[in-house]
């Protein structure tokens, strides 16, 4: 697979499970992808610091290491790319604290292979970034910064506040546009055949939303049958 771009996305497969990891590997060389794989915590961050990486299929069950906390550390290092866990773990709370903790999207063991292959297609369709005047890096909005660079978010205390890809991704395209209502189908184009009644895109704001709040802000608003808009002025620098 290539994309618009000319790039080849690179995957990391992470899994302890040697049968597991050759089953996903299998499935979405299919695709085309650029792959690698680890079994452990170390595999990861031997992976990561050797090149950037697109997509990231993570277990939670790791021989040293817990994935929530892995997942946790790479956001608040920085890591912009997506993230899938997949784990045995059939709870909703640990689904809830998996989207929270930066994951994009969960999967449950067992797993159809080809639903993963199109969960990880979606993730990948991103719009590029748009271009800022000047070369900007940093979008400030109310009392908070978004660092378009580092696709990171600081809160108005200069702490950062962990952001999966998704969530980057909307309040990227908030900052282009403040002050008018963007529909579901423009926040996340990746899901625009099924935005009119998929609550992918609702939750996603719920959780932008919340964090935003720590710091007693509400700033993203609902337009009645347009969409959402980001209440602020952005400047950029």
């Amino acid at each position: 697979m290539v994309d618009d771009l000319g790039h080849v996305p690179r995957l990391l497969v992470v899994d302890d499970d040697p049968d597991i990891r050759e089953l996903v590997i299998e499935q979405l060389a299919r695709e085309g992808y650029a792959l690698q794989a680890a079994k452990d915590v170390a595999g990861v961050r031997a992976a990561l610091a050797a090149g950037p990486i697109d997509l990231i299929v993570l277990d939670l069950g790791l021989p040293d290491g817990d994935g929530l906390a892995l997942c946790r550390q790479l956001r608040a290092e920085g890591h912009d790319g997506a993230i899938i866990m997949v784990t045995a773990r059939d709870s909703a709370i640990d689904r809830v604290l998996g989207l929270e903790l930066g994951a994009d999207d969960y999967l449950t063991k067992p797993f159809e292979p080809r639903e993963l292959s199109a969960r990880v297609r979606n993730l990948l369709r991103r719009r590029p970034p748009a271009a800022r005047p000047g070369g900007m890096q940093i979008a400030r909005f109310g009392r908070w910064r978004l660092d378009l660079v580092k696709r990171r978010l600081i809160a108005p205390d200069d702490s950062l506040v962990m952001l999966s890809s998704t969530e980057f991704d909307i309040l990227n395209r908030f900052v282009e546009a403040p002050h008018q209502p963007l529909s579901r189908e423009v926040l996340l184009p990746s899901r625009a055949a099924t935005a009119a009644f998929d609550r992918t895109i609702d939750n996603q704001i719920s959780r932008l939303r919340h964090k935003l709040a720590a710091a007693g802000d509400d700033l993203i608003l609902t337009v009645r049958n347009q969409g959402y808009l980001l209440a602020a002025d952005v400047t950029f620098e």
